[in-house]
Protein backbone atom coordinates (compact mmCIF):
# COMPACT_ATOMS: atom_id res chain seq x y z
CA UNK A 1 0.00 0.00 0.00
CA UNK A 2 1.04 3.59 -0.31
CA UNK A 3 0.32 6.58 1.58
CA UNK A 4 1.21 9.74 0.36
CA UNK A 5 1.32 13.05 2.73
CA UNK A 6 1.18 16.15 0.99
CA UNK A 7 0.33 19.97 2.46
CA UNK A 8 1.95 23.35 3.68
CA UNK A 9 5.03 23.34 5.23
CA UNK A 10 5.05 23.47 9.02
CA UNK A 11 1.31 21.85 9.24
CA UNK A 12 3.08 19.20 10.79
CA UNK A 13 3.02 16.22 7.71
CA UNK A 14 6.63 15.12 8.82
CA UNK A 15 5.56 14.45 12.55
CA UNK A 16 2.29 12.74 11.13
CA UNK A 17 3.91 10.90 8.31
CA UNK A 18 6.77 9.56 10.63
CA UNK A 19 4.32 8.36 13.55
CA UNK A 20 2.27 6.21 10.97
CA UNK A 21 5.31 5.08 9.24
CA UNK A 22 6.55 3.42 12.48
CA UNK A 23 3.52 2.20 13.85
CA UNK A 24 2.86 0.45 10.33
CA UNK A 25 6.22 -0.60 10.28
CA UNK A 26 6.14 0.86 6.96
CA UNK A 27 9.03 2.18 4.59
CA UNK A 28 9.35 6.08 5.15
CA UNK A 29 10.62 8.17 2.20
CA UNK A 30 11.00 11.90 2.85
CA UNK A 31 11.00 14.21 -0.17
CA UNK A 32 12.95 16.74 1.74
CA UNK A 33 15.65 14.30 2.71
CA UNK A 34 16.52 13.02 -0.69
CA UNK A 35 16.52 16.63 -1.88
CA UNK A 36 19.18 17.40 0.81
CA UNK A 37 20.93 14.36 -0.72
CA UNK A 38 21.18 15.72 -4.27
CA UNK A 39 22.32 18.84 -3.05
CA UNK A 40 25.21 17.45 -0.85
CA UNK A 41 26.28 15.07 -3.63
CA UNK A 42 26.64 18.13 -5.79
CA UNK A 43 23.98 17.21 -8.59
CA UNK A 44 21.91 20.23 -7.81
CA UNK A 45 23.63 23.70 -7.03
CA UNK A 46 20.57 24.39 -4.24
CA UNK A 47 17.14 23.95 -2.66
CA UNK A 48 16.21 26.34 -6.04
CA UNK A 49 17.62 24.12 -8.41
CA UNK A 50 15.91 21.11 -7.48
CA UNK A 51 13.02 21.09 -9.68
CA UNK A 52 10.82 18.11 -9.79
CA UNK A 53 14.34 15.96 -9.39
CA UNK A 54 13.62 15.20 -5.53
CA UNK A 55 10.02 13.64 -6.38
CA UNK A 56 11.68 11.46 -9.51
CA UNK A 57 13.77 9.94 -7.02
CA UNK A 58 11.73 9.68 -4.63
CA UNK A 59 9.09 7.56 -6.74
CA UNK A 60 11.71 4.84 -7.98
CA UNK A 61 12.18 4.83 -4.27
CA UNK A 62 8.81 4.12 -3.39
CA UNK A 63 8.54 1.64 -6.04
CA UNK A 64 11.49 -0.02 -5.43
CA UNK A 65 10.38 -0.53 -1.76
CA UNK A 66 6.43 -1.20 -2.69
CA UNK A 67 8.02 -4.27 -5.54
CA UNK A 68 9.94 -5.84 -2.73
CA UNK A 69 6.37 -5.65 -0.48
CA UNK A 70 6.72 -3.10 1.89
CA UNK A 71 3.84 -0.68 2.52
CA UNK A 72 5.53 3.20 1.49
CA UNK A 73 4.56 5.90 3.49
CA UNK A 74 5.92 8.89 1.29
CA UNK A 75 6.80 12.54 3.23
CA UNK A 76 5.95 15.38 0.44
CA UNK A 77 4.85 18.65 -0.03
CA UNK A 78 3.27 17.46 -3.04
CA UNK A 79 1.99 21.27 -3.49
CA UNK A 80 1.64 20.43 -7.76
CA UNK A 81 -0.87 18.05 -9.30
CA UNK A 82 1.70 16.60 -11.37
CA UNK A 83 3.34 15.36 -8.38
CA UNK A 84 0.26 13.90 -6.97
CA UNK A 85 -0.62 12.63 -10.32
CA UNK A 86 2.92 10.70 -10.21
CA UNK A 87 1.97 8.80 -7.33
CA UNK A 88 -1.22 7.78 -8.61
CA UNK A 89 0.17 6.64 -11.90
CA UNK A 90 2.62 4.35 -9.97
CA UNK A 91 0.15 2.84 -7.48
CA UNK A 92 -1.97 2.18 -10.42
CA UNK A 93 0.54 0.74 -12.55
CA UNK A 94 1.02 -1.59 -9.60
CA UNK A 95 -1.93 -2.36 -8.77
CA UNK A 96 -1.88 -1.38 -4.92
CA UNK A 97 -4.04 0.84 -3.06
CA UNK A 98 -3.19 4.66 -2.47
CA UNK A 99 -4.60 6.66 0.17
CA UNK A 100 -3.61 10.35 0.03
CA UNK A 101 -3.62 12.51 3.44
CA UNK A 102 -3.92 16.10 2.97
CA UNK A 103 -2.29 17.66 6.43
CA UNK A 104 -3.37 21.45 7.30
CA UNK A 105 -3.91 23.22 10.12
CA UNK A 106 -6.32 25.87 10.51
CA UNK A 107 -5.21 27.41 13.74
CA UNK A 108 -3.02 30.40 11.15
CA UNK A 109 -1.40 31.37 14.40
CA UNK A 110 -0.32 28.34 15.26
CA UNK A 111 0.72 27.33 12.25
CA UNK A 112 2.91 30.37 11.80
CA UNK A 113 4.41 30.35 15.28
CA UNK A 114 5.54 25.97 13.67
CA UNK A 115 6.58 27.34 11.03
CA UNK A 116 8.98 30.03 12.78
CA UNK A 117 10.02 28.13 15.62
CA UNK A 118 11.25 24.63 13.49
CA UNK A 119 14.80 23.89 13.19
CA UNK A 120 15.84 21.47 10.54
CA UNK A 121 16.80 17.98 11.14
CA UNK A 122 18.86 17.78 7.97
CA UNK A 123 22.43 19.24 7.61
CA UNK A 124 22.36 22.45 5.40
CA UNK A 125 18.31 22.36 4.62
CA UNK A 126 16.43 25.38 4.83
CA UNK A 127 13.63 25.61 6.10
CA UNK A 128 11.07 28.38 4.46
CA UNK A 129 9.97 31.17 6.57
CA UNK A 130 6.01 32.42 7.14
CA UNK A 131 6.09 34.79 4.16
CA UNK A 132 7.65 31.95 1.75
CA UNK A 133 4.85 29.67 3.11
CA UNK A 134 1.79 31.88 2.26
CA UNK A 135 3.09 32.52 -1.18
CA UNK A 136 3.69 29.30 -2.09
CA UNK A 137 2.44 27.71 -5.12
CA UNK A 138 -0.05 25.07 -3.65
CA UNK A 139 -2.48 23.63 -6.52
CA UNK A 140 -6.09 22.48 -5.30
CA UNK A 141 -6.80 18.47 -5.07
CA UNK A 142 -8.54 17.29 -8.19
CA UNK A 143 -8.76 13.92 -6.38
CA UNK A 144 -10.26 12.60 -3.06
CA UNK A 145 -8.09 12.45 0.06
CA UNK A 146 -8.50 12.77 3.79
CA UNK A 147 -7.60 16.08 5.39
CA UNK A 148 -5.76 16.16 8.40
CA UNK A 149 -6.43 19.08 10.79
CA UNK A 150 -3.52 19.03 12.67
CA UNK A 151 -4.59 20.50 15.77
CA UNK A 152 -4.62 18.69 18.83
CA UNK A 153 -3.06 15.55 19.57
CA UNK A 154 -1.25 14.10 16.66
CA UNK A 155 -1.62 10.41 18.08
CA UNK A 156 -5.36 10.85 17.79
CA UNK A 157 -4.91 11.87 14.03
CA UNK A 158 -2.23 9.07 13.27
CA UNK A 159 -5.32 6.53 14.77
CA UNK A 160 -7.80 8.45 12.25
CA UNK A 161 -5.06 8.11 8.96
CA UNK A 162 -4.60 4.48 10.07
CA UNK A 163 -8.24 3.56 10.33
CA UNK A 164 -8.53 5.32 6.89
CA UNK A 165 -5.88 3.00 5.09
CA UNK A 166 -7.46 0.08 6.47
CA UNK A 167 -10.28 1.29 4.65
CA UNK A 168 -8.46 1.75 1.42
CA UNK A 169 -6.34 -1.54 1.76
CA UNK A 170 -9.74 -3.56 1.99
CA UNK A 171 -10.77 -1.75 -1.64
CA UNK A 172 -14.04 0.48 -0.17
CA UNK A 173 -15.32 3.15 -0.96
CA UNK A 174 -12.37 3.99 -3.86
CA UNK A 175 -8.71 3.39 -3.80
CA UNK A 176 -7.83 7.14 -4.09
CA UNK A 177 -9.96 8.71 -0.95
CA UNK A 178 -10.05 5.47 1.56
CA UNK A 179 -13.45 6.18 3.17
CA UNK A 180 -16.19 8.86 2.04
CA UNK A 181 -15.39 11.10 5.01
CA UNK A 182 -11.95 11.66 4.15
CA UNK A 183 -13.77 13.69 1.12
CA UNK A 184 -14.54 16.34 2.49
CA UNK A 185 -11.87 19.35 0.68
CA UNK A 186 -11.47 21.21 3.74
CA UNK A 187 -11.33 25.14 4.14
CA UNK A 188 -10.60 26.80 0.72
CA UNK A 189 -7.03 27.88 -0.52
CA UNK A 190 -6.36 31.70 -1.07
Amino acid sequence: MLVVFGGLPGTGKTTLARSFARRRRASYVRVDAIESGLISAGLVPDQAGVGPAGYVVANRVAESCLLAGLDVVVDAVNALEIAREGWRTLAADLGIPVLFVEVVCSDLDEHRRRVEQRASDLAGWTLPDWDAVLERTYDPWLSGRLVIDNVGDPQTHVSVIAAAALTARQGEECRECGAEQAMDPGPPRE
